[in-house]
């Protein structure tokens, strides 16, 4: 009995890891593939239990930071919540990984145009097993994966209605922004964001040089065709909304900037806040978003009118 109790407690520590690794992936794993440019692109797909068949629903597509995956992208955002009280579908695609983390391919090169495939043909993947309103495609992204989603919007505007982005690391310059269509956008910034500087620079993330997000937010009003004067106002004491006038086409374009707010997502999961500074509370990202989603439809023929 001693040996039997010696030998329990000895490998009581390797079965503890087994467990928590099996609860890992089982809570961390994706549950669904597209074949993409000869690769294997995983995805967590989230259906609320009301879907109707008969109707179209939008679709959200929330894109994780470098080194993050779906699941924890999901844990983050929050989406589901929203998706089950509202009706509609969000889908957490996963980035790359090769030899390093999952990242996605938010500059130039053949990396974002194997991103950028990858997600047309989930959405044409997504379209042909439910009732998806082409009218009502919207991608989300936190730091690389708003870059991402900022990439979408140049490159598949006539598929994506709008974005919205946090901490949004940008990589791809304007001059590799070649769609005509003006997407509209809803940005959120801390000016305390060590990994993307607020004002612009480079940091600890990667050796490219951040754009300013007030001057690069001006550039994408610019694109908009938008008044050059925003207009201010303070929605809670750390947070103030500036947003340009007159848009063409109604392609609004908004920034929330969070004095003293980090690396993280306002309202969502919380991470470390050593690492990734403070996260606000007074706001929630992910329900401003989707506000701002729902008034900013795909205006094309055939679609939304």
């Amino acid at each position: 009995m001693v040996i039997a109790l010696v030998l329990i407690i000895i490998s009581l520590p390797a079965l503890l890891a087994l467990v928590a690794a099996a609860s890992f992936y089982s809570s961390n794993r994706n549950n669904g593939t597209v074949m993409s440019s000869g690769l294997e692109r995983e995805y967590l797909l989230h259906v609320p239990a009301n879907y109707d068949r008969t109707k179209p629903v939008p679709l959200v597509i929330s894109l994780h930071g470098g080194a993050l995956w779906p699941a924890v992208q999901r844990e983050i955002d929050r989406w589901d919540r929203i998706a089950d009280a509202r009706g509609f579908i969000v889908v957490h695609p996963s980035g790359v990984s090769g030899r390093g983390p999952r990242a996605w391919s938010a500059g130039r090169g053949p990396g974002l145009t194997r991103d950028v495939r990858f997600i047309a043909e989930l959405i044409d993947t997504l379209s042909a097993a439910y009732d998806i309103d082409r009218a009502r495609i919207f991608v989300s992204g936190l730091s690389n994966g708003g870059g991402m989603a900022f990439a979408l919007s140049c490159r598949l505007s006539d598929r994506i209605a709008a974005i919205g982005v946090v901490s949004v690391a940008i990589f791809l310059p304007w001059s590799g922004c070649a769609d005509e269509r003006a997407v509209p956008v809803v940005v959120f910034q801390g000016t305390a964001d060590r990994a993307v500087p607020y004002d612009g620079g480079t940091s600890w993330v990667a050796p490219a040089v951040f754009p300013s997000i007030p001057l690069w937010t001006a550039r994408f009003a610019e694109r908009n065709g938008c008044e050059p004067t925003p207009v201010e106002r303070r929605v809670a004491p750390d947070i103030a909304r500036i947003e340009y006038p007159a848009c063409d086409g109604n392609a609004a374009v908004v920034l929330y900037r969070l004095d003293g707010g980090g690396h993280s997502w306002p309202g969502g999961g919380l991470g470390a806040e050593w690492f990734v500074g403070r996260t606000s509370t007074d706001i929630d990202a992910t329900d401003v978003m989707w506000t701002f989603f729902r008034e900013h439809p795909l205006v094309a023929e055939g679609l939304a009118k």
